[in-house]
Formats: C-alpha cells, structure tokens, sequence
C-alpha cells in the first residue's frame, strides 16, 4: 500500500517520497519473485526437515556454499515415491516465493525426486522427446522381426544371465537356430561404445557371418546400471542398423531408449528368443501332417496304378490264343485255296465235256485233232495255272509258318528256355503264386520235367 501526503504547500513543486508498510513491500517482492521465476529446478541436500502433523514439509535446501528454505504442501508432496530424510541429495522442481508473514525467501516445491536417479530420468526424459521429435521411434522406419531365423546374433555380456537365457529358450524351442555371441559391457563408461561398435560391426560383416537378426540387451537392474541403453549413441546405431534388432533390456517394468528405437521390444532376454523362435514341436506336427498326406496320396496313386495294370492285362492276349488265331487264319486260308482248285477244275472238265460233245457232234477227224490238240494246250494251261496256285499258296504258307515261329514259344524254347506250369496247368509269372512243397512242371524244348519246390526267393529291388 502506497499512501501519499494531501497537503502540499504552495510554493513546492516536488512531489514527497513514496512510503511503504512492511506488508506491501513484501507482497510486491513476493510479486516480483513470482512473476520472474515462475519455474526452477535446484538440487541440493535436505537438512532441517520439519514434517508437522498438517502434512506438510517444510526443510532446507544447502549445498556447500548456500542455503534455501523450502516447503512442500500435503497436496503436492503425497505425489513423491520416496521418504525424504536430512542428508538426502534431492532435485526440487518449483517456484521461487516469500513467506510475507516473516518476510523470509524461500522455494515452493511441486516436485521432489533423488538426485541420482532423477538427473538420469530427466536426460532420459530429454533424449526420448529429442530422439521423438526426429522421427526415430516412428513405425515406418521399424522392421518386421519374423518368428523363425537360420542365424541370429546376440549383442550382450558374456558373462551376464542374459545370453544364459537366450540360448536356453532357443535350445529348447528350436535347437537348429545357429547363435553367434558379440560380447560387450552392458554397464559403465565404455558400454554404449562397445554396444553401438557391436551393432554396427554385425551390419558390416551380416552377409559373410549370414547373419539375420539381432538381439541386443541385458539382464535387469537400476536405471544406472541400464543408463548405456539409453544413450544417444546407441539408439543411432540401432536405427541405422539394416539388421532387424529386438531389444530385450532388463525386466517387463524397465523401458529403455534402445526400447523405443528397436524394430521391436521384448520385455525380457528370455521373451526376445520365445520371439525370435519357432517352435519344433509345432514344426514335427506339421511335418507329420504332409508325411500322412504324402502318404495317403502315394497309396492312392499305387491303388490307380494297379487297377490300370490289371486292365491292360485283360487287353493283352495270351501267345497260345495268338497261335490258335493264326492256326485259324492257315486253316480258313487252305480251304478257300482248296475251294478255288476244285472250283477251276470243274470249269476245266465242264468245258472238255462241252468240247467232248462237239466234236462227237461234228466228228471231222481234223475237228477231233485239232479239238485234241486244243485240249491238250488248255490242259496244260490249267496244270499250269494249278501248279502256279499251288506255288503262290505254298509260299504263303511258308510265310506265315516262318511268322508263327519267330513268335511261337516253342522257338523259344528251343534256345533253352522253358514254360512251368502249377498243379492246375496254370503259367507261372511271379514266385508270389508258389509256396515250398508245390509241384511244377516244365515244358521243355523236348520233353517235360516235374519237380517239388523246396525254397522260394523273391526278386530283389
């Protein structure tokens, strides 16, 4: 509150000093300091803390040089995951204010968290939005990661429970998948360093290792002991990375920044390889499945095969009935020769009785010789064209009897083979009809022989 003075003498020109309360001047520095830091983050160590039974903190902010008041309202400090104690390293986000009553400086707390973890979680928190606002995180740029690889490379320690466990799942699941170990120190200075050399080392060498896929991560642990996860170096290295990359870090409650920027993010080791494997018992079912089917089709085309055998069987005739067919043929062929002879020698004697009877009927001697000249010159005609009939008939037979033995059986068996027969008078074909202790015969060129069989063998494949 300004107050002024009414009176002003005439003759002065110059207005009086401005004269404040207590009260005024420390609601405008109160003001003031509000207005012109809205919004501070300090840290500090706790020293006199008071926690009255209102609720509220109230406690001092030091470090080695200075010292701030501080409080903290029940509705903004119930908000805060740990319990504050004096000697605590603290980060206080809040604004700057004064107490008007004793006119005493001092920071009113929104926020409080520890020092260690808190200055981690803030540069966590900045490289996320930074990374974020770049696109790195974005689905487009994110790789598919398939549930089966040939060959996948596992950036981690050597010594850690992690690869422990990667290689336990993908030896159960699917012991075939060929593990290749890039060892590297998941915790300290040179970690990200190690890690993102790791990445990058795979991409150069990915098609001579044949390698298909990457694991990188850790077992759990404090946000300091995952800080080489979430350093800018490694995030960059994974999204340049041309190799998909699954980043299991920690336990299911840790996220990391590789987390984000991986093509996928596995909450555990173990997770990331049930991820990245098949399972075999699945692959022995399907394979089951297409040995049955196979199976079955075989079986089907077998059973087609043998129906179309044994039809082509039936179609086929028996050598012994092509015999018989060609024996008719000679058969019918001999009585049409026969027929024709007979046939022309009627028409011969027909005629030299027709002859016979003119010359009795004209009976000029000259009639008669010349008649038996004439006679005698178609008789030999006829002799002649008989006899050339004959010859013709007799070649053909020939002919065909040379045809019929070049197929008959007994031209074959002539060379030494035979024909065997069962008790019923039956071919054998296969050593599948006979059984030990059966007779057969076989027919030989000359003669037959009987005999007992005593062993069988079968055709070897």
């Amino acid at each position: 509150m300004v107050s002024f003075n009414a009176e002003m003498s005439p003759d002065k020109s110059h207005q009086q000093e401005a004269v404040l309360s207590v009260s005024s001047l420390n609601k405008m520095a109160r003001g003031l300091l509000e207005s012109n830091f809205p919004a501070v983050v300090v840290e500090g160590e706790i020293s006199n803390l008071a926690t009255p039974a209102s609720g509220h903190w109230y406690l001092t902010l030091k470090d080695k040089k200075s010292q701030v008041r501080c409080a903290m309202f029940s509705g903004r400090n119930r908000f805060v995951r740990f319990k504050p104690q004096n000697g605590n390293q603290v980060i206080i986000r809040g604004k700057l204010s004064i107490y008007e009553n004793r006119g005493d400086y001092q920071l009113i707390a929104d926020s409080m968290e520890e020092a260690g973890d808190g200055a981690l979680r803030r540069a966590f928190e900045e490289l996320k939005a930074k990374l974020q606002a770049e696109g790195l995180f974005d689905e487009e740029h994110k790789q598919d990661i398939y549930s089966y690889y040939n060959h996948v490379g596992v950036i981690t320690s050597a010594t850690g429970a992690a690869i422990q466990d990667i290689l336990s799942v993908f030896n159960r699941r699917f012991p075939a998948t060929r593990i290749t170990l890039l060892p590297v120190t998941v915790q300290g200075a040179d970690a990200p360093e190690e890690i993102a050399r790791a990445i990058e080392l795979a991409n150069k060498h990915r098609a001579k290792l044949g390698l298909e896929a990457l694991i990188v991560g850790r077992g759990g642990g404090s946000l300091e002991d995952l800080q080489a996860f979430n350093e800018e170096r490694v995030a960059r290295a994974i999204f340049a990375s041309e190799l998909p990359i699954t980043s299991a870090v920690g336990h299911e409650i840790d996220f990391t920044i590789a987390d984000f920027v991986a093509d996928l993010r596995a909450p555990t080791p173990s997770a990331a390889a049930e991820q990245m494997s098949p399972d075999q018992d699945e692959y022995q079912e399907t394979c089951a499945a297409y040995k049955a089917a196979i199976r079955s089709k075989l079986s089907s085309i077998l059973k087609q095969a043998r129906q179309d055998l044994m039809w082509l069987a039936k179609q086929l005739k028996r050598p012994d009935r092509r015999l018989q067919e060609h024996a008719q043929n000679l058969d019918r062929l001999e009585n049409q020769m026969q027929v024709a002879i007979k046939n022309q020698i009627a028409l011969q004697k027909g005629e030299l009785r027709r002859l016979r009877q003119g010359m009795v009927a004209n009976s000029p001697l000259n009639r008669i010789r010349l008649q038996l000249v004439q006679l005698g010159k178609t008789s030999k005609d006829i002799m002649q064209a008989v006899g050339n009939a004959l010859n013709q008939t007799h070649g053909q037979l020939a002919e065909l009897s040379r045809s019929l033995s070049a197929i008959s059986p007994l031209s074959t068996l002539a060379r030494g083979y035979s024909i065997t027969y069962d008790e019923n008078g039956q071919v054998i074909r296969s050593s599948k009809e006979l059984k030990i202790g059966s007779m057969i015969t076989s027919r030989l060129a000359k003669g037959s022989i009987t005999s007992t069989i005593e062993t069988i063998k079968e055709e070897e494949k």
